[in-house]
């Protein structure tokens, strides 16, 4: 039998972050192959994961990371089972480290079989699942592309934002941040009205007339009314026309002119754990 040394127990759980009984019992197992060791911990994260795939993981971490050039920007969700979990620092730092990854790659799936320190992101998040004992997945995976991209996140990592601004000119930073910052505290539905699915306007001109008929308006003039009704709709709903949270006295499309009279918001993505 291998002699397994305090020491070496400690070096598994540096690398695998598994707890210390469930590394003396790999090294144990392995009889002291390092390597085999930290097989058995992953297989371990393997049948914990497949036991765990019907829990539901609603908390989690949500980060959004932008490239050095400032044309590009993605956002993950990290989720978990619980918000004891999601408040973690290591878990954080996973979730912000992989967020960093996920700027070289556009789709999921792509993100998902890329390397992360040895293994694939999905075995990494297998691996994690074993260690945590709790479910752990990708949830969400925005990406946004844009002359000039901005990121927020919102205290607590449960709600992050993307915007793309039309040019890279003095004053793009923080503006891209600011609109990133209203469209995490106001939820548009669409950057403009052309972004509304209509399915949902459609819905919002019939909601109108009725409330209209409730009213006692005549029938003729529905259409025209609603269709007023529609604009206040679109004002609280779409981005661009939102009122500016810091200058309730401008839009979000004009406080951006403000900065460069030729500056328009392009883009944004939003992500939030609900």
């Amino acid at each position: 039998m291998a002699n397994i040394t305090a020491a070496d127990v400690n070096k598994l759980r540096q690398v695998t972050g598994a707890g210390m009984m469930d590394c003396k019992k790999a090294l144990v197992e392995a009889e002291g192959d390092f390597d085999k060791a930290i097989e058995i911990l992953r297989k371990k994260g393997q049948k914990v994961a497949a036991n765990r795939a019907d829990r539901d993981s609603a908390e989690g971490a949500v980060i959004a990371a932008v490239n050095a050039d400032k044309t590009s920007g993605v956002i993950i969700s990290l989720n978990c089972e619980t918000d004891f979990v999601a408040k973690n620092e290591s878990f954080v730092k996973l979730a912000t480290d992989l967020a960093t990854l996920a700027l070289n790659y556009e789709t999921k799936d792509d993100f998902l079989a890329a390397s992360f320190n040895g293994l694939t992101v999905a075995d990494k998040l297998t691996e994690q699942t074993g260690v945590i004992g709790e479910k752990i997945e990708i949830g969400s995976y925005e990406k946004l592309d844009g002359p000039f991209v901005g990121a927020y996140i919102h205290a607590g990592n449960r709600i992050a934002t993307l915007v793309s601004l039309s040019a890279n000119v003095d004053g793009a930073e923080e503006a891209a941040k600011n609109v990133a910052m209203q469209a995490a505290a106001m939820a548009p539905l669409a950057l403009n009205e052309e972004g509304v699915d209509s399915a949902v306007v459609e819905k919002e001109i019939e909601i109108a007339k009725d409330q209209l008929r409730q009213e006692g308006k005549p029938e003729a003039m529905l259409d025209n009314i609603a269709k007023g009704k529609l604009g206040r709709f679109f004002k609280d709903n779409t981005l661009v026309n939102q009122d500016y949270i810091k200058d309730s006295k401008l839009s979000v499309s004009e406080y951006v002119k403000s900065v460069d009279s030729n500056l328009t918001v392009t883009g944004f993505r939003r992500v939030a754990l609900a």
